[in-house]
């Protein structure tokens, strides 16, 4: 037989072993502990969301919102509507958290939280992302068939095991995230020039106990070298029982660190309960007083090769689109091609101030347009610096000139931008008119090229 026959079959010996070793049963115990810390976590950020008042500050004073490439259909709610959405959404946490018709809470949960943050690009974050992520990942997993009211009602539902997938894939989403995170901050800016930590940590100088290291460069340099080599790493920690309890503090360490240092949300404590995933059944059905019974998979099999299918598809897009920003020259951080959902979390300071002047096409009298008339501070700003808002909101100033009576509108815009401290720098050609321009995959040509 040729070698490469015996090769070819080995491997495919493999692949069948690997594949049936995904539906191998592990305790339910840390799908409950991810249920509950999820399903809490998205309560208590909801309700803060409302009590802070970013429902009207975000969604309904703007006049206009920017949208995410191929989601321009998302579609805002009137007042009333938005803040019944914010109302059922914290409504299907709780259900989630306390396992109660957990599948539709769960679906709910997913489709009301990923609404939200579809409404306007402007509030992109990766944190965000990765919870929409994980709430579509609880629709599919089993994690109320134990500890939960569903099973209080129906004790059939209950059981001690689950397929392996359905807890593996939790942990391989949380070390994308983080070996991602890791591998882009492997730059010249971050690793040589400690930029921008350089900047960003001589401004926290006044925390207790350790503000007063940030004034000093090498805190600096310490700081990004550490945190390259935490995100790096860190799954590696978690997932061996040697290190786990160390790597676990040194979790909580840099997340409530981070958290003090920077405006990030509930983004802190999502990767500190997250985490708990790594942690042994063992000391999983500690907390929950799981019995470690039989082992036995939930008889969900019909749905399982279609789940496991549907897992290798995201996975595959998880591990090769953050890699698109290789089809479009020049610094992504620059252009920002390639830039969102690639797990590229806080390695630039970028900043700029966008002038946009419309001029009618009869007349050609031109005029220059007050951001602010539309726009809340923080729309303006995230806009100032990044080249599609700039282009969506050129088209939206043609149509609200238009309506105004301005005959062909022409808008062009001069937009200024330093990135980690550099001098600023023209963004865009100021001659362009933006409205004869479309957003797409395609490279944009009229974005000017950086320094570098």
């Amino acid at each position: 037989m040729p070698v490469a026959t015996v090769t070819d079959t080995a491997v495919r010996h493999r692949l069948k072993g690997w594949w049936a070793g995904l539906d191998e049963p592990v305790s339910i115990a840390p799908l409950v502990t991810l249920r509950v810390v999820l399903g809490g976590l998205l309560l208590f950020s909801t309700a803060r969301f409302w009590a802070l008042g970013w429902i009207d500050d975000h969604y309904i004073r703007p006049g206009f919102h920017f949208h995410y490439y191929g989601f321009e259909w998302v579609r805002l709610l009137p007042p009333s509507g938005l803040y019944a959405v914010h109302a059922l959404l914290m409504l299907s946490s709780l259900l989630v958290m306390l396992g109660l018709c957990y599948r539709l809470a769960a679906l709910a949960q997913f489709l009301l939280f990923t609404y939200t943050e579809l409404l306007d690009l402007t509030y992109y974050l990766n944190h965000y992302y990765f919870v929409s992520i994980a709430c579509a990942m609880l629709v599919v997993a089993p994690a109320h068939r134990a500890v939960s009211l569903d099973v209080w009602r129906n004790p059939a539902l209950r059981l001690t095991h689950v397929p392996r997938w359905t807890v593996g894939m939790f942990k391989l989403q949380l070390a994308l995230v983080y070996g991602y995170a890791g591998l882009w901050k492997i730059n010249s800016d971050w690793l040589l020039h400690a930029l921008p930590l350089k900047i960003w940590l001589p401004a926290q100088d006044r925390l207790p106990l350790i503000g007063p290291l940030f004034r000093f460069t090498e805190t600096a340099y310490v700081f990004s070298w550490l945190g390259m080599l935490y995100d790096a790493t860190i799954p590696f920690w978690l997932s061996w029982s040697t290190t786990r309890p160390f790597a676990y503090v040194v979790v909580i360490v840099f997340h409530v660190v981070t958290g003090m240092l920077f405006q990030i949300g509930v983004f802190p404590a999502v990767m500190i309960g997250a985490t708990l995933v790594f942690f042994s059944e063992k000391w999983h059905r500690r907390i929950w007083r799981i019995p470690n019974g039989e082992s036995h998979a939930a008889n969900t099999e019909w749905r399982m090769p279609i789940a496991k299918s549907v897992l290798v598809v995201h996975f595959l897009f998880q591990i090769l689109f953050p890699w698109r920003y290789l089809l479009y020259p020049g610094n992504v951080f620059w252009t920002e091609e390639g830039y969102r959902f690639s797990w590229r979390v806080m390695l630039m300071e970028k900043a700029g101030t966008a002038q946009f002047y419309v001029r009618d096409g009869r007349t050609g009298r031109e005029g220059l347009v007050v951001n602010s008339e539309f726009l809340n501070p923080h729309q303006e700003k995230q806009m100032s610096m990044q080249p599609d808002m700039i282009l969506q909101f050129a088209h939206f100033l043609k149509a609200h000139y238009e309506k105004k009576g301005v005959a062909d509108p022409v808008v062009r815009a001069e937009v200024y931008v330093t990135l980690n401290g550099r001098p600023s720098r023209l963004l865009i050609d100021p001659a362009v008119d933006l409205t004869l321009l479309r957003d797409g995959w395609g490279r944009k040509a009229w974005i000017l090229a950086s320094e570098r």
